[in-house]
């Protein structure tokens, strides 16, 4: 046997046995999720943990992002699946700004919990109403993040815009409350579940007030974006809060690529109705979800695989 051939032989081993190892590899999905201090990311790192564990072969990348950065990164097939807001993936649907085009690759597969815009003030800031804005310095998330997006609404609502504020800050959680702990901002505002962590630590050091948002704030509102809906934050909810405070609210779902395979969607919806009570300890809003509750139908196209599910479960 000649050197040469030898060579060969050994080459044509080493990529058989490089293929045979790839064949069982598992196969990974993109999972895009929120910005750090909010309650997507924990949260993602929970359904990493349900859907590796219901489908075995699979392993799931958690990514940052926020909820229309996510639609985005799903229509283009950055992400395989994500967490969303219901509100902003019905713009990217129709084709509404933000969003430049429709989304045609976003289909929905669970409504997990309602979510609520929450405008945060320094007690001390004489910030009672949305029109007291103007002047004051604003923290809020960056561009392609939901709670943005609706704060940059409630400002057009009343007849504002950033220019009318002394200073915007667009950042995470974590810089926006260090910024209200410093005085350097006297408003802050995000898209969260209640009670949300960046709230309580900023509770934690500085007195706060929650905004109401009134009637005629939410109906202008509404003619921006149909899906925004009266909602209340409970008197309690955060320290020293004494009253119910209204505000708007949406849900937090999952959204897939229209194109992922049955199996996957399947097994995200298995693992995550058979997880709920593990699931509600990151978020405790899931602990009210039901199969039915999943199935809501929020103007977002079905995962043919997950309405088939719920066809089953008896709740589509």
């Amino acid at each position: 046997m000649t050197h040469r051939y030898r060579s060969a032989l050994l080459a044509a081993a080493l990529a058989a046995g490089l293929l045979a190892g790839c064949s069982g590899q598992s196969e990974k999905l993109k999972l895009a999720t929120g910005p750090q201090g909010g309650t997507w990311y924990p949260l993602g790192g929970a359904l990493k943990n349900v859907i590796e564990m219901q489908l075995g072969d699979v392993s799931v990348q958690v990514l940052p992002g926020g909820g229309i950065a996510n639609v985005m990164a799903v229509d283009s097939g950055k992400a395989d699946i994500a967490l969303a807001n219901s509100v902003s993936t019905v713009d990217a649907i129709n084709g509404q700004p933000p969003f430049d085009a429709k989304a045609t690759r976003v289909c929905n597969v669970a409504t997990l919990y309602p979510q609520y815009f929450q405008v945060v003030t320094l007690a001390d800031a004489g910030i009672d109403t949305p029109t007291d804005l103007k002047g004051k310095a604003l923290a809020t998330q960056p561009k392609g993040n939901t709670g943005e997006a609706m704060t940059a609404h409630l400002l057009q609502a009343y007849g504002l815009g950033y220019d009318d504020l002394s200073r915007v800050n667009y950042g995470s959680y974590t810089d926006s409350v260090g910024m209200m702990k410093d005085g350097n901002a006297q408003v802050f505002t995000l898209g969260t579940a209640i009670p949300a962590g960046a709230v309580m630590d900023l509770a934690s050091a500085r007195t706060i007030k929650l905004l109401d948002i009134p009637d005629d704030g939410l109906m202008q509102m509404k003619t921006l974006n149909p899906g925004y809906q009266r909602i209340v934050i409970p008197a309690g909810t955060y320290p020293e809060q004494t009253r119910d405070v209204a505000t708007i609210g949406y849900a937090t779902h999952i959204i897939v690529r229209c194109d992922l395979a049955d199996r996957f969607v399947t097994g995200v919806l298995d693992g995550v109705h058979g997880s709920l009570g593990d699931l509600a300890s990151v978020a405790k809003a899931i602990d009210k979800a039901t199969a039915r509750s999943m199935a809501e139908d929020i103007g977002v196209p079905m995962h043919p695989a997950a309405a088939r599910w719920y066809a089953d479960k008896g709740a589509g």
